[in-house]
């Protein structure tokens, strides 16, 4: 049983590492552009706004074992395969960008107007105030819905276990459903019990940790990250 448990729990982390990066990666930008073009927006454009917003909408809405179904093609072109562990990555990760966006659309949108304001009268220009400002100020926000996200992940993992994706939810499927070996299935919700109680507590003190550290504390320590390029903005500095 140990051999067993133990591939499947490593599997299940591969599974869940692997999508949770790409769902970061392709995300953390369509969620700051959800913000960036909507009303009042540094890069309004209504039209691209609603866009945007209604395909996330689509993918958030579709149920995870529907979404592993309608990707088998697409699966396939990219992995050779639709079983395994690398081939659950796929419909993972797609259904995790959406869900991830919107978490970081919530978190950038508490950012402080003052600071953004602050930096357009230093001149800095879009990429400078995502960079210096928005990302820094919502990072402890940014760090719990990644949280959120890997905790969700872990979930989607074992339904793709019930279509040969391996990792625990498979173990669970098919030794304590099928099999009726009902000591196994409890040890497999215990394991992923467990995972999802020491991400969350690796989440949460991360997040109060850059809390503490300046996240939302106030304008001054994240202005001076900004280089002064005339007395004027200088000015503004001391100021904040």
């Amino acid at each position: 049983m140990q051999p067993l448990l133990s591939q499947a729990s490593w599997d299940t982390l591969y599974m869940v590492g692997w999508s949770t990066l790409i769902a970061v990666v392709g995300g953390l930008p369509l969620g700051i552009l959800l913000v960036l073009t909507d009303r009042g927006g540094l890069l309004q454009n209504v039209l691209a706004n609603k866009v945007i917003g209604q395909v996330v909408n689509i993918a958030r809405s579709m149920p995870f074992i529907i979404l592993m179904v309608a990707l088998m093609g697409f699966t396939r072109s990219i992995t050779g395969t639709t079983i395994g562990r690398e081939a659950a990555i796929v419909p993972l990760a797609v259904g995790a960008i959406p869900f991830f966006a919107r978490l970081v659309e919530t978190a950038v949108r508490e950012v402080d107007g003052g600071l953004v304001e602050a930096v357009q009268s230093m001149g800095g220009n879009t990429w400078t105030i995502v960079r210096k400002v928005l990302v820094p100020e919502a990072l402890p926000s940014l760090i719990a819905s990644t949280t959120t996200t890997i905790v969700a992940l872990i979930g989607y993992s074992a339904m793709a276990g019930t279509v040969g994706a391996g990792g625990l939810g498979d173990i669970a499927i098919r030794y304590g459903y099928q099999r009726f070996e009902t000591e196994l299935m409890w040890i497999t919700v215990a394991i992923l019990a467990v995972v999802i109680s020491l991400i969350q507590f690796a989440g949460d003190f991360a997040a109060r940790s850059l809390h503490s550290r300046g996240g939302r504390s106030g304008p001054a320590p994240r202005l001076r990250l900004l280089k002064a390029e005339d007395p004027a903005a200088a000015d503004v500095t001391k100021v904040a």
